[in-house]
């Protein structure tokens, strides 16, 4: 090679190099708008980057044309413009900003980037110090998903320490203020019965609950320190987990008396792995609490309850079901109205119960109510006045007349069967519709799931809209019987809705996902 050719290739690679650099801006705002939406767990970026790349044709064009930047640019240095044109623009659909999920630039977010930066620097580096700027710049532009995900294992350590004082003044607050906790668990069913026991209990005793879905480290020790006011009796905590240890951690310095587990399901099986591990996960939340209450009705709780109740010191169990006639508090439904039973005598029965509550939360928030010393007529009295959680199970009627089932905020399966018999019993004599994105985290059970719920829906629906691409597949198998539509947006499907139906017509919203799923 000529000296001539050689300045070339040289300025050639460089050129290349520098456009990568500037490529990392778009690319890396995306994958931290996805670690941050996924509340910043290790690995989600690249989970998230699996999703986007395989999720339409295009996508996975651009994928390969990204790849073959980094392999072929070793010998043709602007090769790798190709690999920062695909990280400028792609994945496709996947924004920058965020529709629905905006990228917001917290203290957290902002040094993750700093992290994250110092990586990709040191790819670069080692890029430029062996004579291969391009293919090491377009290698750091693919494995940016990576990269991010790696800043986010080096910051754990870092945050968790950063919030140490926050937790420390959570639980000298309890300690001082000393409120009877209670603290729910479950993977499904927690916020609704977390605001079922406030609400029963409220005009007995000063009650104070985690406000949204503050169930988490960071979030429960904010709900102390924010929420938990001098004078409070009783302190309604919810607990939730991503792993193992977790809510062990939780019960450390928030300890419960009472403890309630709503239901164990598939939810987030992608990251447990089997529905025996999320048991166990959960039922750290009894290790330490005087009270259990575990939802009878559902087999490996009631399980659970049997293992616990060793009347030899461990904490008492108390079984709430709907179904299961040995429970110690069971609610029994007559036409909507409830018949409360306490160690097998019944206690009364209230007006009819408000749509949307689920009776085996309302029977755990009973049982806990009882336990807190409310009185049972007292209790009785107060179920009807009960409210449902927003955007989950509640029905209403839209400003053109179209009856909505709002249950954006589920994504299970056994809320999604809820939601179908609510849509099912809807008070109008025209179209059933079904709006929904399908059921995610469900693991090696996602298509299974969403193909029966999609075929559970031809019972009920004459129509089916699918939003997205992550479940569309099955879906769209599952609802072979009936008329299907397919949108990208939740925005184009309420445009549809709009457009098909009116009055005398019901809509099933049925989970929404956030615009960081494909």
């Amino acid at each position: 090679m000529t000296v001539a050719a050689l300045a070339e290739t040289t300025g050639a690679a460089w050129g290349a190099f520098a456009v990568c650099i500037v490529a990392l801006a778009p690319a890396g705002a995306r994958w931290l708008r996805v670690a941050q939406r996924e509340h910043y767990v290790p690995d989600s970026a690249s989970r998230f980057a699996i999703r986007w790349w395989r999720s339409e044709p295009l996508n996975v064009v651009l994928g390969a044309a990204a790849l073959a930047g980094v392999v072929l640019s070793g010998r043709w240095p602007l090769v790798a413009l190709a690999t920062a044109a695909v990280a400028i623009v792609g994945p496709l659909h996947l924004s920058i900003r965020g529709r629905t999920s905006p990228l917001v630039p917290t203290r957290r977010l902002r040094t993750l980037a700093a992290v994250w930066l110092g990586l990709e620097a040191v790819v670069l580096g080692i890029g430029a110090g062996v004579g291969a700027p391009a293919p090491f710049a377009a290698a750091g532009l693919v494995a940016a998903p990576a990269l991010v995900d790696a800043a986010l294992f080096v910051m754990a350590p870092v945050e968790r320490r950063l919030s140490e004082r926050f937790v420390r003044t959570a639980a000298e607050r309890l300690r001082r203020i000393a409120p009877t906790i209670v603290a729910v668990t479950g993977s499904y069913g927690k916020t609704s019965t977390k605001n079922h026991i406030a609400q029963l209990v409220a005009e007995s005793k000063s009650v104070v609950a985690t406000p949204a879905s503050f169930n988490n480290r960071g979030g429960l020790a904010r709900a102390v320190n924010e929420h938990l006011a001098e004078g409070t009796d009783v302190f309604v905590a919810e607990m939730g987990t991503y792993g193992r240890g977790e809510i062990r951690d939780l019960c450390r310095w928030c300890p419960p008396e009472i403890a309630v587990l709503t239901a164990v399901g598939p939810v987030h099986l992608e990251r447990f792995g089997t529905e025996d591990a999320i048991l166990a996960a959960k039922a750290e939340i009894a290790e330490g609490a005087s009270t259990v209450v575990v939802n009878a009705d559902d087999r490996r709780l009631a399980a659970l309850g049997t293992a616990l109740d060793t009347g030899t010191g461990g904490p008492r169990v108390v079984r709430a079901a709907v179904e299961d006639p040995h429970a110690d508090v069971r609610l029994q439904l007559h036409d909507g109205r409830v018949t409360l039973t306490v160690d097998g005598s019944t206690v009364g029965t209230s007006a009819p119960l408000r749509p949307g509550i689920q009776p085996s939360n309302l029977a755990c928030a009973v049982a806990v109510a009882l336990r807190l010393g409310v009185p049972a007529e007292r209790v009785v009295e107060r179920i009807p006045g009960l409210t449902s959680v927003a955007n989950r199970l509640a029905p209403g009627t839209s400003t053109s007349g179209v009856y909505v089932v709002d249950d954006t905020f589920n994504s299970n399966p056994a809320g999604a069967r809820a939601a179908l018999a609510m849509l099912a019993a809807a008070p109008v004599p025209g179209k059933r519709v079904l709006v929904t994105p399908g059921m995610v985290e469900l693991g090696p059970r996602q298509r299974v799931e969403n193909e029966a719920f999609a075929l559970d829906a031809c019972e009920v629906v004459s129509t089916t809209v699918i939003v997205g691409r992550t479940n569309r597949r099955a879906l769209a198998r599952g609802s072979a019987g009936v008329p299907v539509v397919v949108v990208r947006t939740r925005e184009q499907a309420v445009a549809w809705v709009r457009e098909n139906l009116g009055p005398g017509d019901a809509v099933l919203y049925e989970n929404d996902l956030p615009d960081h799923y494909p």
